[in-house]
């Protein structure tokens, strides 16, 4: 029998943890880690759970009275089923080749059901790992159309996440408002903020002493999304453009597959502009 994930939702109260976790008992369920916190901004309470023993609609029937009188929100998820991943890419592999690498070594408990892009260079790497690669310029003519593509592969092959590995285009309010909290976008992260054309050259001319990476959940406002996970990495003066890249594109890898590793493992619950990271 597989072990199970909660996630819960409610605002926050006395006497979630013992209804839950009372439930989970009446399922014949054994609690084997347990994660809560409550946020002193929004009130909200949250929750991750992890069961063994119990079938999954049982849990959700002796959980289903509790979450009614507490007014919460909640899943549960099977903890070794792959999540259905979408990837959406444009020209640079080095996020992609990192996903696809930690998918295949078993790394990142997902399943890639393809990548779509606006430019077939990446059509060898998405060869290489038996992955189904689709493309299609884009450009203002047909941004729609290939959104809508987008759109249906989600729909009929059940994805959960889509993953937005430097994928180079602005998704509509429209396709944001669909993927609404199960997409994840990647960007670096310089101290001070470079914007626009060259962003490592723009760092090297100003001579950053930190580097870095944001992964975050996409919305209609341009990287400005809840986010989930971000790293830095020190540079100085002896580093060329060349390798600041090449630090730079390493923590945007490792920054977005711990982010999906997150997602994938249901670890991330969102709360309002912020995210509850359970480790």
């Amino acid at each position: 029998m597989t072990d199970l994930v909660v996630t819960l939702q409610c605002p926050d109260r006395p006497g979630i943890v013992h209804a839950i976790t009372g439930g989970i008992v009446e399922a014949a369920g054994n609690i084997i880690e347990l994660q809560q916190f409550t946020s002193p901004d929004t009130g909200q309470f949250f929750l991750r759970v992890q069961v063994e023993g119990a079938e999954s609609s049982t849990l959700v029937d002796s959980l289903r009275g509790a979450a009614e009188r507490h007014e919460a929100t909640f899943q549960v998820h099977e903890s070794n089923r792959p999540t259905p991943t979408l990837v959406l890419a444009s020209k640079a592999g080095h996020c992609v080749n990192d996903l696809l690498f930690r998918r295949r070594s078993g790394e990142l408990p997902i399943d890639v059901v393809g990548i779509m892009a606006n430019h077939d260079v990446l059509a060898p790497m998405a060869e290489f790992y038996e992955t189904p690669f689709t493309h299609r310029a884009v450009d203002a003519t047909n941004k729609g159309e290939f959104e809508d593509e987008i759109r249906r592969t989600v729909e009929e092959q059940g994805v959960e996440l889509v993953v937005l590995a430097r994928y180079m285009q602005i998704l509509s309010p429209e396709l944001c408002a669909f993927l609404a909290g199960r997409a994840i976008n990647i960007h670096h992260s310089f101290l001070p903020g470079f914007k626009g054309a060259n962003p490592y050259r723009q760092a090297h001319t100003r001579g950053v002493k930190l580097i870095g990476a944001t992964a975050h959940f996409v919305t209609s406002d341009l990287d400005e999304g809840p986010i989930i996970e971000q790293n830095v990495v020190r540079v100085d003066h002896s580093m060329n453009v060349a390798k600041l890249v090449r630090k730079g594109q390493a923590q945007e890898s490792q920054t977005l597959a711990e982010a999906v590793r997150l997602f994938a493992e249901h670890r991330v619950l969102s709360d309002g502009d912020r995210t509850v990271i359970f480790r």
